[in-house]
């Protein structure tokens, strides 16, 4: 192993929340994820949603996180109409109305499955690689990666700083779910980290046995990771367990979630959890790091209640003070078990979380993502954040400008039937319109090209 890079004090962990898009609805495409499965069909508020997305990013700005912005995408996807066939979204409705809420879904709100992300800290270049993800698990998903490829190229576009890549294959061998897959263990953000990618199958095995699809493959990480020039001894892949897969937990961050040293993680996350904590905080102790492992068993919170509350797929941040803090759904707090659970961790000295933080996120979450789900975590030095393009980067003033945005351009209503009415297809693209002058990223969308 390599020598590893002294701390960079300057360096911060930057929270890139995806915005939700004005076509955030209820359509139950992700097989798997049991929050959207059991919404389909219902009436949604894309007013709130986005609403309650930007006080996520106001409240975490608040307390001294760096927070960054995300722009959705373009819906719908002119590239997918045509790849389906189909001249227009009438005619797509009239010849295959059925797939409708696949062309205008609004997932990329949920930004851990932009990309998966390296730190200069960790690559052989010394330059910030980002992968977009080629979610190609899910249909609705799989056309997310050329518009979000453009979207970090446009954000991420120093090439001396920065390494936007393009997204695997859409093949089932290359499946890549980015961040919500991927984690990062070091002493701090600013120190070279340890690379954690988690899987549900080989590249060779089937997407499903029997019970939900594993959405992410062995190899996909591996490319991933040779890709980002990464150090192959700081590298460490772990399969997630099927257990917690068929419960619903479709990605590894609905029961496991990691910040600078500490692993907060449900005891069923992982196929073999001592091996894997073992190998963790023998990798970590080699960079000069100690892990510290939250394990929460069955006996404290079920699968079934830390999937149903997202207890794990809160976001664990460091705060300025150096405590580490909990931001957490709302829902933790009605679910018995989770509340009481942290509560306990709290009063304990020997926890490392110290707070805990819950948000109304409700309209999120009935779509299946809690607010690990809603952003993308980039570590990034001063220079590397001047270096950013546009205004992307949250201030009170920006956040302000967001709300103000979203009262002029949303819907508190959309019902499946409006996906189809061209005055809120309009409605949307001049929303779009306004919204990259506002981020200050240029003709972003296809419809500008």
């Amino acid at each position: 192993m390599t020598s590893t890079s002294p701390p960079d004090a300057n360096v911060l962990e930057v929270n890139f929340d995806g915005l939700v898009g004005p076509t955030h609805n209820y359509a139950g495409l992700s097989v798997g994820n049991l929050a959207s499965m059991g919404n389909a069909g219902s009436v949604s508020s894309p007013r709130q949603a986005a609403r309650q997305g930007v006080a996520k990013m106001r409240h975490l700005h608040n307390l001294g996180v760096a927070q960054g912005v995300l722009p959705p995408q373009q819906r719908p996807d002119p590239a997918a109409i045509e790849a389906l066939g189909a001249g227009s979204l009438v005619e797509l409705a009239r010849t295959a109305p059925g797939l409708i809420p696949l062309v205008m879904s609004a997932s990329p709100m949920w930004a851990a499955n932009a990309a998966t992300v390296s730190p200069s800290t960790d690559t052989a270049d010394g330059r910030v690689h980002l992968t977009p993800a080629n979610l190609s698990s899910t249909p609705h998903r799989s056309f997310e990666s050329v518009q979000t490829y453009r979207i970090l190229r446009a954000m991420f576009a120093d090439a001396q700083r920065f390494c936007v890549h393009a997204p695997l294959p859409l093949a089932a061998a290359f499946a890549d779910e980015g961040a919500a897959n991927h984690g990062r263990l070091a002493r701090s953000h600013g120190e070279t980290g340890l690379h954690v990618f988690v899987f549900g199958r080989e590249g060779d095995e089937p997407v499903s046995v029997g019970g939900f699809p594993r959405r992410q493959t062995h190899l996909a990480g591996e490319l991933i990771s040779a890709s980002h020039r990464h150090d192959p001894e700081r590298v460490l892949y772990l399969r997630q367990s099927a257990v917690a897969i068929d419960a619903g937990a479709f990605h590894n961050d609905v029961v496991s979630v990691m910040n600078e040293n500490v692993l907060f993680t449900h005891a069923d996350a992982f196929d073999d959890p001592g091996s894997s904590y073992s190998q963790m905080a023998d990798l970590l102790s080699a960079l000069g790091g100690e892990l510290q492992v939250v394990e929460v068993t069955a006996d404290h919170v079920s699968l079934s209640d830390t999937i149903s509350s997202y207890l794990f797929n809160s976001q664990l941040v460091t705060l300025p003070d150096g405590s580490v803090t909990l931001i957490a759904p709302g829902e933790v707090g009605e679910t018995a078990s989770a509340a009481a659970y942290l509560d306990a961790a709290v009063d304990d000295p020997g926890n490392p979380i110290a707070s805990v933080h819950q948000l109304d996120l409700r309209e999120s979450m009935r779509n299946g993502g809690g607010p690990a789900c809603l952003r993308l975590r980039v570590a990034l030095s001063a220079t590397e954040r001047a270096a950013l393009s546009g205004r992307v980067l949250v201030d009170d003033g920006l956040l302000d400008e967001l709300d103000s945005w979203i009262d002029r351009h949303y819907r508190d209503e959309l019902r499946p039937e409006d996906l189809i009415d061209p005055d809120f297809v309009a409605e949307t693209l001049t929303a779009l319109d306004d919204l990259t002058s506002l981020l200050q990223l240029g003709d972003l969308y296809p419809f500008q090209q």
